[in-house]
Parts: C-alpha cells; sequence; structure tokens
C-alpha cells in the first residue's frame, strides 16, 4: 500500500533536502526510500532528507531531552545515500526555517531554540544572514590523514576536525587546484578513518584577512552525499583548520565561500571550551506530494 509524503524542498547556500513532519515518530523510511527520494534524476533531487519528529519519539531525542529539556524538536537526519548523519549545519538552519513556516515552532528574535541532533543538542538563532547555530565545541581528532583526490598530482597531508561530525580539511596550493580537484570520486584517506569523514578542500583568499575577518574558498566532498555545493560544519571546519595553520593573531571570523554561496564562521569562548557558530540563509524552494512504495 502506497503512502503518501508531504515534503518541502529547502536549502542553505545551494545544500539541499527534503523536509517532512512526522511529529508523532509514526514514517521511519528506508534508506533505500531515501536514496530514492534522494535521486536527482528519478527522484525530487537533495543533499539530504531531514524528518521533523518530536525528541520525546526517539531513543536519541531522549538522550537529548536529558541534555536540554527545551529540545522538543530533533533533527533525523539521513544522508542521500541513506546513511544516517551526526548533524549538518546548512540542513539545522534550513529545519528551523521549515519549523517556523509549518507553525511547529516559534523563534523570535533575541530568543534561542534548541534542536536534538544524533551530535548533541544544538542551539539555534535568528541574525541578518538567517539563523545562526551554535556547533558547540569542536576538537582536533582524527590525526592527519594523507588525501588523494582524482586530478591532484600527490597526497596531501589533511588536518582531522570534529564539529559534531567528522571532517578532514586540506590546503591546496591556489584556485587553479582547487577547481581541478574531482570530487564525483571519493577522496582516499590514509589511514581510512573508521567511521569515515567529510573532505574538504581549502585555499585562502588575497589578503587572507581583511578587516578582521578570515576569508577562504572551500570546496567539499561530504560522507554519503558526495560532492555539494556546501557544507555547514564543513566550513566551521575549514575555517578552524586554516586558523590553526595561520597560528597565533589569526582571526576567530571568517568567511567561507562556497560553491552555493557565503557562509559566516565565528569561534568563541564558553565555560566549558571554545565553541564555534555558523551563520547563513536558510530558504524553503517548494512543497510536493510523493507516493511512496
Amino acid at each position: 500500500m502506497a503512502t503518501t509524503l508531504h515534503f518541502t524542498k529547502g536549502h542553505g547556500t545551494g545544500n539541499d533536502f527534503v523536509l517532512f513532519a512526522d511529529p508523532d515518530g509514526r514514517l521511519d523510511l528506508t534508506p533505500a526510500q531515501i536514496a530514492d527520494i534522494c535521486d536527482r534524476h528519478f527522484g525530487v533531487g537533495a543533499d539530504g532528507v531531514i524528518r521533523a519528529v518530536r525528541s520525546r519519539h526517539l531513543p536519541e531525542g531522549a538522550e537529548s531531552l536529558a541534555e536540554d529539556e527545551g529540545a522538543e524538536w530533533f533533527m533525523d537526519y539521513y544522508n542521500a545515500d541513506g546513511s544516517v548523519a551526526e548533524m549538518c549545519g546548512n540542513g539545522i538552519r534550513v529545519y528551523v526555517r521549515f519549523l517556523i513556516e509549518s507553525g511547529l515552532a516559534e523563534l523570535a528574535d533575541g530568543d534561542t531554540l534548541p534542536i536534538g541532533t544524533r551530535g548533541g543538542v544544538r542551539d539555534v538563532q535568528r541574525n541578518l544572514t538567517g539563523f545562526q547555530v551554535d556547533l558547540g565545541r569542536w576538537s582536533l581528532s582524527g590525526g592527519e590523514p594523507l588525501v588523494r583526490a582524482r586530478e591532484l598530482p600527490v597526497a596531501r597531508p589533511g588536518l582531522g576536525l570534529d564539529v559534531g561530525n567528522p571532517h578532514v580539511v586540506v590546503a591546496l596550493a591556489d584556485e587553479e587546484e582547487l577547481d581541478a580537484a574531482d570530487l564525483t570520486y571519493i577522496p582516499h584517506l590514509d589511514p581510512a578513518p573508521p567511521e569515515g569523514a567529510n573532505v574538504e578542500f581549502v585555499v585562502p583568499r588575497e589578503p587572507l584577512v581583511k578587516d578582521g575577518i578570515g576569508r577562504i574558498r572551500m570546496r567539499v566532498h561530504e560522507r554519503g552525499s558526495g560532492e555539494t555545493l556546501s557544507c555547514g560544519t564543513g566550513a566551521a571546519a575549514a575555517a578552524l583548520a586554516t586558523r590553526y595553520w595561520a597560528g597565533d593573531g589569526a582571526p576567530n571570523n571568517w568567511r567561507v565561500d562556497v560553491p552555493g554561496g557565503t557562509v559566516g564562521v565565528r569561534m568563541f569562548p564558553t565555560e566549558d571550551g571554545e565553541h564555534v557558530a555558523l551563520s547563513g540563509p536558510a530558504e524553503l524552494v517548494f512543497e510536493g506530494e510523493l507516493e511512496l512504495a
């Protein structure tokens, strides 16, 4: 018997998602169904699928509520291949706009909306560019694997970081190298992280710092989705890695240009360590219905 899925298509700087409301957690899509929805030729087309479900209806949501009892809503996020992802920096901004536009949540200027994710509770606020999400504490993890990518002549050292999900950031020599990389192929990491990783390729703008803001350009291959026009957590990881390489005196505010637009990254101290925040637009494009087998 077919099920009708009412969905909304949205994106954050070109990183696009199919979102649907399932407040009581009654509709569990299979990985095959998710992959079919995300297929750009035979489905709706997207980098991932996001289910809006109340935290109390998921085991992972119970963990979110234990962390913050205000985290009523859980971002149940899946990559384009149907695999589960811990977090998505662009996706959570689009998700919050979907909740607001659907009448499921409210977020006044100056207020904070906590959202449950598999990477922990994330706080979202409105700002001038759209929405800002506190991605929480970050850490250097994953070592410095060698990264090989098609059309890059030699392997490059990467820097492993965790911003709620795993990343490896690679510095390239110039924009020509960045443009030449063929990210339709999965970059090879040696040693390979056990859970895989998103891989970001970065070049600095000239000058690197202007008016106190660091500036970089990035492309990304997302684990489970391939190359995307933007990756929010990847932009945060890329800015953090560039600041790390730049050393003392590097700024805490960054502008990251991605193929789909521009996002902002900010690092700031808290009682439990340094946090990193991501800001940028969140757009809802259209609504539709889909018959699921």
